[in-house]
């Protein structure tokens, strides 16, 4: 009840600036003040108002408010630890995909040789040989990943 006397008293406060302001022939002003404070009581025409302050005054709103948030900062912090790490869910699940990929035998140091390993050997001697500047490239392939890591941090 308060709370809807408290606008109406604002919306007609606002009208009547509004009629002073039109006085002084300042009508698209006046127009823009007018509707601003016909807001006020159209809330509370709606039931707005009402359902605003039964919100505030219970406290179990204020818990689940408080749920919210916590899932809220719960969510982002997840956020932030996942870019923070660089890799993104596609990468972890690609990379979690390939490790299922790798045939090790028990016991074993290195993998074991699978189904299609036979065709790279000949793959590999069909293939042309590379030239000098490749090949002076590869030792440089060992720290590529480390440049980049460098560079994306700016150093």
């Amino acid at each position: 009840m308060l709370a809807e006397t408290i606008c109406s008293a604002a919306s007609a406060a606002g009208l009547g600036i509004a009629a002073v302001t039109a006085y002084r022939k300042r009508f698209l002003a006046a127009t823009r003040i007018a509707a601003y404070s016909l807001v006020p009581i159209g809330l509370v025409l709606t039931g707005v108002v009402e359902w605003v302050s039964g919100i505030a005054f219970k406290p179990s709103v204020w818990i689940g408010f408080g749920v919210l948030g916590l899932a809220w900062l719960l969510f982002m912090t997840t956020r932030a630890v996942e870019r923070r790490s660089g890799t993104t869910r596609a990468e972890r699940r690609a990379a979690r995909a390939a490790e299922r990929n790798e045939a090790v035998a028990p016991g074993a140091s290195a993998p074991s040789l699978g189904a299609g390993s036979h065709a790279r050997p000949a793959a590999a001697a069909a293939a042309p040989k590379p030239k000098k500047k490749q090949e002076a490239a590869v030792p440089g392939d060992d720290f590529s990943d480390i440049e980049a890591i460098l560079k994306k941090h700016g150093i």
